[in-house]
């Protein structure tokens, strides 16, 4: 297991493009455009014990990550100018290295079939940014067992969402004359997050009173319910943080409230039966 950190900043540069930073013991680090006013630093390396669910970046994580970044850009980085941080641990595959950046964000198969008995495929290691490819090479080690598979269609297919037929620019054009009496900027930032999902969440919404009550930000209930009905959203810091990133605009009464009123849809059950199993299945 090897912990990644990332920091995010108030925006450090302008324009659209990232920097990877070289550091002194030969590691990169990312300086990455994050949700407009903001610059996302990342990422460490550090080997990691204990349970995942509890993992977060440690002081010497963002003296690293301040550290580097100062070392290039115009301004120096600080802890002080840290808004929000996240970390995640990675899986990885052991090759025996010693070095926690050495070790391959590859994925490894091994393939159990004896006697005719049905297959069993263990995965070890990869990454987010490779699960397709993952799953599909998957498929692969086990279609000679299922003849009836179909041919790979992932590469070409899609995410929710993403059936755009115009560049982005002409389609957040489009919305914005669909819909007149709303903040161009917020159609801006549903049309980011839910691509072609955004004319499923605004059906019926004719003037900003529609939307329902506003949180902060850019974050209204319309797009909450969506989030818990069709995305099966369960607590706050899930829409705030990891699905909108809201959170970085909304102070800690607002969090509350939106928190407040998800409970509230939960013990209500105001999105029935498919709510509940998709806790069920999370679980």
């Amino acid at each position: 297991l090897v912990k990644g950190s990332h920091i995010v900043v108030p925006r450090q540069h302008a324009g659209e493009h990232a920097f990877i930073l070289q550091n002194r013991d030969n590691r990169i680090v990312f300086v990455i455009p994050y949700q407009n006013d903001y610059t996302l630093i990342g990422t460490t390396d550090v080997p990691y014990e204990g349970d995942p669910r509890e993992v977060k970046i440690t002081e010497q994580e963002i003296d690293y990550l301040c550290a580097i970044a100062s070392d290039y850009l115009a301004s120096a980085v600080t802890p002080a100018d840290v808004v929000w941080t996240y970390s995640g641990v990675r899986p990885l595959y052991d090759d025996g290295s010693d070095n926690p950046s050495a070790v391959t964000r590859d994925y490894v198969f091994e393939l159990d079939a004896v006697d005719g008995r049905t297959p069993l495929l263990s995965v070890y290691g990869g990454k987010i940014t490779t699960y397709r490819e993952l799953a599909e090479r998957a498929l692969h080690k086990l279609k000679p067992f299922y003849p009836a598979m179909g041919p790979d269609w992932t590469a070409q297919g899609p995410l929710p969402g993403g059936d755009l037929e115009l560049e982005f620019e002409a389609f957040v054009g489009q919305l914005v004359a669909r819909h007149p009496a709303l903040a161009p900027d917020y159609l801006r930032h549903l049309a980011r997050r839910h691509g072609s999902h955004v004319d499923l969440i605004l059906n019926g919404v004719h003037k900003p009173e529609d939307l329902g009550r506003h949180f902060g930000g850019e974050l209204y209930e319309r797009e909450v319910d969506w989030l818990m009905r069709e995305e099966w959203a369960v607590e706050a810091q899930d829409v705030l943080w990891r699905r909108t990133k809201e959170g970085l605009h909304l102070d800690e009464a607002q969090r509350q409230a939106l928190a407040e009123l998800m409970a509230a849809n939960r013990r209500n059950r105001r999105f029935g039966a498919r709510t509940m199993r998709g806790r069920r299945c999370a679980r």
